[in-house]
């Protein structure tokens, strides 16, 4: 009989991962990476530290997608992107965040007790275009945008974890988040903005109506997004026609169907009037 291995220890309270910084407590564990709520002694302040696992310090690629995330998200600078205030090599890969307040969008609504109202959709909405139209003027895709990768504090709407941001190209198949992916990710090839104005049709989808468009599984290599679409918001709730319109579009199987990032702004605009 093989026993599984025992997960590596997260840091505790107390330790210190770079000079400066000091552990408060440990926040969250994913596949790659360990995040700490930190105090930082220069700043005088609380920050968010994104570590590798101890049992990925090894893996080259792993080191350079988290440098590669924090050398973008110090030079981007928008209210809507989370802001990055230092990126360490030493003595291990090391990117400091701001701390944000509020909760991921995932977490509100899995928490509330009545679905988010339009009007609150549409303003998150909104917010997230413009962030999206400054990630793509300064030559890069978010390819991963997600209920869970947005933090709204007071009718506040950031982007976070940029760590599969890269230029528009060609990317294997299935780099994403399964039930958020757009067909031509889940497939592989070229994708360009138009994937990231998918995955914002689905995070309005979700947001509006409690749950993701799709039942997808990368696991098995499931994706119903490139069989048939999306059920309408409609079909889940009762909706003005334009936005339930909107939301169809952005989901469009082709990606020369979905509007643009300004486009869309212009109809969720349109709809709050």
């Amino acid at each position: 009989m093989t026993l599984l291995a025992e997960p590596p220890r997260a840091l505790t309270e107390g330790d210190v991962p770079a000079p400066g910084y000091e552990v408060i407590a440990h926040l969250s564990r994913s596949a790659l990476l360990d995040v700490y709520d930190v105090w930082s002694e220069e700043r005088d302040c609380r920050c968010v530290a994104k570590l590798l696992r101890p049992d990925y310090l090894g893996q080259t690629r792993a080191r350079r997608s988290l440098l590669d995330e924090g050398r973008l998200l110090e030079r981007l600078t928008h209210p809507h992107v989370v802001r990055a205030y230092e990126t360490l090599e030493r003595p291990q890969p090391i990117v400091i965040l701001e701390t944000l307040g509020g909760a991921t969008l995932a977490h509100l609504i899995a928490t509330l007790t009545r679905r988010l109202a339009l009007e609150d959709v549409l303003f998150l909405g909104l917010q997230l275009c413009s962030a999206l139209r400054y990630l793509h003027r300064n030559g890069v895709l978010h390819r991963d945008l997600k209920p869970a990768n947005v933090v709204a504090d007071r009718g506040q709407a950031r982007l976070i974890d940029l760590s599969l941001a890269r230029p528009p190209g060609r990317v294997r198949p299935g780099g994403g988040t399964p039930n958020f992916m757009s067909p031509e990710q889940a497939r592989g090839g070229e994708i360009g903005p138009p994937a990231d104005v998918w995955g914002l049709g689905a995070v309005l989808y979700s947001a509006a109506t409690g749950r993701a468009p799709f039942d997808a599984d990368g696991a098995s290599g499931r994706y119903p997004q490139l069989e048939r679409r999306a059920e309408a918001v409609m079909a889940h709730r009762r909706v003005p026609g334009a936005f339930n319109r909107v939301v169809a579009r952005c989901l469009a199987p082709e990606p020369g169907e979905r509007p643009t990032v300004a486009e869309l702004a212009s109809e969720l605009d349109a709809l709050l009037d």
